[in-house]
């Protein structure tokens, strides 16, 4: 298979993947949120933090590491699984004495409980780390989004049947054990890798060496991208929380989709052909067009339709977490950018740099932090669309070169994608505003007709990184057709 066949069907793949496990996630939440109020999200939005940051430390960045190196044995594999495995023990335990202290720093008695048994998740992440990675490596994404189905679907089915009978809460905890425990022995089943028993600790030090940059700037993020649900749970009702963690979902429907696939599939195809400047820029550019107009196409469609959609899907008690989807959508436009420079940063063994701009950015997000908790959530996700477009600006200009391209030049490829959707966005406005129609009518309408102004105008303007995207969607799906029907015949 060739490396644009492996690349493109890793998309494919990837995509499936990611849309079991936030697209058929997303769909559960919906009857969830029908069934629970948004305290209950509220609670689970407070200890996510602790989950994430624990669980950055599980991964220490060996995952990329392996990735990146050429020639992995299996005596790396083993060496980075059973480091894995002590961390996810070491992290559970810390987190379930610290679960009192967790349900006191937010006056919730009952996060004492819901800690401690959603800290079993670190040791079932432990245990699958490896497994994942090496699918990754292989670009075979096939398989992880085969056991990414039968897990979402697996534990949405669970957490509906106990919300419906009355379990509240637990619904939500039992829902992300039981996914991440299907995911776990499903790898295990399927996958067929087994660690041997020896840590080497030379591959050990190889391997930290640079993956402990990524894993500090992990826990950086990590905390950086949740640190608002903290916020947010600690200075406002835990409803204000619940409806803001809807929001959240909504928005990353598109983006975590979207942005998954591009840095799991990015990273091992941009590896793979380091050594070749010419063909590198080439696929670089080719990403970063295709993957802007399928996220700003989603983003600013989102942003048109916020309003009905929540209120349409989870009830009229939800109206706020419209209101906030509005404003988060514009603050995701440079999330495809950033994750791939990031990979861009990863090949080129650059993790000093990568944790270096970690930082800067945490720390330009004082100020959004500051508005929250003094002035209200709205400012703040308009302080933070400010702060995004900073952020971009400043990891364009330091990771651009590694690329071969120049920073100019990867806002200018995004430019003629803004242009057509905010076309869209703004004629969406104007039809919402003189239209009388019922909200379901008006959020199918706004949909078809956002779909047929993008279209049209990229089809009139003949885009040719529209025309890319539209001839290997058409392609791909025509070789599906016919090995569909090769297979009956």
């Amino acid at each position: 298979m060739s490396l644009k066949q492996k690349t493109v069907s890793g998309l494919l793949w990837s995509f499936i993947d990611q849309f079991a496990n936030l697209g058929i996630t997303f769909i559960a939440s919906i009857i969830l949120a029908r069934l629970l109020s948004p305290r209950e999200f509220g609670l689970i939005g407070m200890i996510t933090v602790f989950i994430a940051v624990s669980e950055s430390f599980i991964n220490s960045g060996f995952s990329s590491a392996l990735i990146r190196k050429k020639d992995c044995t299996d005596t790396d594999f083993s060496t980075v699984f059973y480091f894995n495995l002590v961390a996810g023990i070491l992290f559970f335990f810390i987190l379930f004495f610290s679960a009192p202290a967790i349900a006191g720093f937010f006056d919730e008695p009952q996060l004492e409980a819901i800690v401690q048994v959603l800290g079993i998740i670190l040791i079932i992440d432990s245990l699958t780390l490896i497994q994942r990675t090496i699918l990754t490596k292989r670009i075979d994404f096939k398989l992880q989004a085969r056991i990414s189905v039968i897990a979402s679907l697996g534990s949405g089915i669970l957490a509906i049947v106990m919300a419906y009978y009355g379990f509240g809460v637990w619904s939500l905890v039992a829902q992300r054990l039981s996914r991440q425990g299907f995911n776990s022995m499903l790898l295990w089943l399927w996958n067929k890798w087994k660690p041997l028993l020896i840590f080497s600790k030379q591959s050990f030090k190889e391997l930290f060496g640079f993956g402990s940059k990524l894993m500090l700037l992990g826990i950086i993020d990590t905390i950086y991208r949740n640190v608002y649900y903290l916020i947010i749970g600690k200075f406002y009702p835990a409803e204000n929380l619940g409806q803001y963690t809807r929001a959240e979902n909504f928005k990353k429907l598109p983006t975590e989709t979207l942005g998954s696939i591009i840095e799991r599939v990015t990273y091992p195809v941009l590896s793979s052909i380091q050594d070749d400047k010419k063909k590198f820029k080439e696929v670089f550019r080719r990403l970063l067009k295709s993957s802007t107009i399928l996220s700003f196409t989603a983003l600013f469609g989102l942003a048109s339709v916020s309003n009905e959609l929540t209120i349409v899907l989870l009830g009229p008690e939800w109206k706020l977490a419209g209101e906030y989807l509005e404003i988060l959508c514009f603050t995701a436009i440079f999330y495809p950018l950033d994750k791939i420079l990031s990979s861009v940063l990863k090949v080129a063994g650059r993790s000093d740099l990568i944790l270096k701009l970690g930082v800067i950015r945490k720390i330009m997000a004082i100020p959004v932090i500051l508005t929250a908790i003094f002035i209200g959530i709205k400012p703040m996700l308009y302080v933070l669309i400010l702060q995004q477009l900073f952020v971009a600006i400043l990891i364009s200009n330091y990771s651009a070169k590694y690329a071969y391209v120049t920073p100019i030049s990867l806002f200018k490829d995004q430019i003629p994608s803004f242009i057509v959707v905010s076309i869209m966005f703004f004629i969406l406005k104007i039809f919402h505003r003189y239209s009388d129609l019922s909200l379901v009518m008006l959020l199918i309408t706004k949909i078809i007709l956002g779909s047929i102004i993008v279209v049209v105008i990229f089809e009139l303007i003949k885009n040719k990184d529209y025309i890319y995207l539209k001839n290997e969607l058409i392609g791909r799906i025509k070789q599906i057709i016919k090995q569909y029907g090769s297979k009956n015949n």
